[in-house]
């Protein structure tokens, strides 16, 4: 059996081995810890607060003012939740903070945001030449101008800091993508929430939509490979090729940005996330009417849409190329009939075959008689004379109505004095 001498040394010996382990713990107190301390007294300068380290700690006044509160709002014996400022500052004070340790729980919320890419609304409170300011609790961050969508690029310094003034008090959505309570940052980004809310509301448009519906939107974008339209917060994509039934050679040629249009759902690509368009599926296919309207043999009149090695594509009624291939330009085999063609000239010309079926119209300019282009080309002054004295009246009518005018106020004039 034990002492009682044996016993009393055993339980000195724990007391010491707590003792060593508390003034371990306590030495392991580093700047920004977190910890609970009991107040000990106030005053008009602050809080001393202790910590169950080797020194109090003091809460400044401009501490507890920073948190909106007052040291009357604080009691003794009360404890309190403390960030550690300085372990050692110039005169050798511990140095407290009260309003740091209530924004640990604001730095915890950001992290958990942070951390499962959470969206989160805030105001903007402020601005500076690098972004603008949202509060966060009682932290505030900050989201950089590249980050700022409603932003434009390339302004100069002045107009920037001016349009971020425009927004404070605007309620912006954000993603948390900085979170270092070292450093005290926190760092938001109002384009990556963007991009997730455009994302989200594409997934649940790609849901709703169908294959062969028709949709109204608005023409977001363009480009050298088609038109990109919102449907409502995601956009699809109308290819050049089913812009319309002719052939075109930018977008530019049949939309522009803001135009609202309908659209037919082409296809629908949920793995790629990918919304197919058209908008000529929306009128009927102008070569289903090409049979009804013209023959073999018929003279023909069209526009040269575009010029190749290999012939020319004109534009024909109601809405459809067809080709003029190189040997039906010249019986000359050694002359190069492209030389004398440019984009817009209108020809005179004779159908040689039709195939409706596979979108194909083939054109000849030699099998167009002398007499036949003599009279065509006659017919064609006669119009051109025809509008130049249309003009020419038009132009008169409006200075004779000019000339007139001056005269009727003269002769209105003195009947109002009357």
């Amino acid at each position: 059996m034990q002492t009682e001498s044996a016993m009393r040394e055993a339980v000195e010996e724990l007391d010491f081995v707590a003792l060593l382990e508390e003034s371990l713990a306590q030495s392991r107190i580093e700047r920004g810890d977190i910890v609970s301390g009991t107040v000990l007294s106030i005053d008009n300068q602050g809080l001393i607060v202790d910590i169950g380290w080797k020194q109090d700690g003091i809460v400044t006044r401009g501490d507890i003012k920073r948190m909106g509160m007052h040291t009357a709002d604080f009691q003794v014996n009360t404890e309190i939740d403390v960030a550690v400022v300085n372990l050692n500052d110039s005169d050798g004070n511990l140095i407290l903070s009260a309003a740091q340790a209530r924004q640990n729980e604001d730095w915890k919320r950001a992290e958990e945001l942070m951390n499962s890419e959470t969206i989160w609304e805030g105001d903007i409170a402020d601005t500076n030449k690098g972004g603008v300011i949202v509060g966060f609790g009682h932290l505030r961050g900050f989201v950089p101008a590249s980050h700022v969508i409603d932003l434009p690029r390339g302004l100069k310094e002045e107009e920037r800091l001016e349009r971020l003034q425009e927004m404070i008090g605007n309620t912006i959505s954000v993603k948390v993508i900085e979170v270092n309570r070292k450093r005290r940052r926190l760092v938001f980004s109002q384009l990556e929430a963007e991009q997730e809310n455009r994302a989200a509301r594409k997934e649940a448009l790609l849901r709703e939509l169908t294959e062969g519906a028709s949709r109204k939107g608005v023409v977001s974008g363009l480009c050298d490979f088609g038109a990109f339209v919102d449907l409502g917060g995601a956009d699809g994509l109308v290819h050049i090729s089913e812009l319309a039934w002719r052939r075109v050679r930018h977008p530019s040629q049949v939309v522009a940005v803001g135009d609202e249009v309908e659209v037919y759902v082409l296809n629908l690509d949920d793995q790629g996330k990918r919304i197919g368009l058209s908008l000529k599926r929306m009128q009927p296919n102008p070569w289903s009417l090409v049979d009804d309207i013209y023959h073999i043999g018929q003279l023909v009149e069209g526009n040269i849409s575009r010029l190749e090695s290999f012939g020319a594509f004109i534009s024909m009624e109601p809405g459809i190329e067809a080709l003029l291939h190189v040997s039906q330009m010249s019986a000359n085999p050694e002359e190069n009939p492209l030389r004398h063609l440019y984009e817009g000239q209108k020809l005179l010309m004779r159908i040689v075959s039709i195939e409706s079926d596979r979108q194909r119209l083939g054109l000849s300019l030699t099998e167009v008689t002398a007499a036949e282009k003599a009279q065509w080309e006659e017919r064609q002054l006669e119009l051109v004379a025809a509008a130049a004295a249309a003009a020419e009246r038009d132009a008169e009518q409006s200075t004779l109505d000019e000339q007139q005018q001056p005269e009727e106020l003269e002769q209105t004039e003195p009947v109002s004095q009357v």
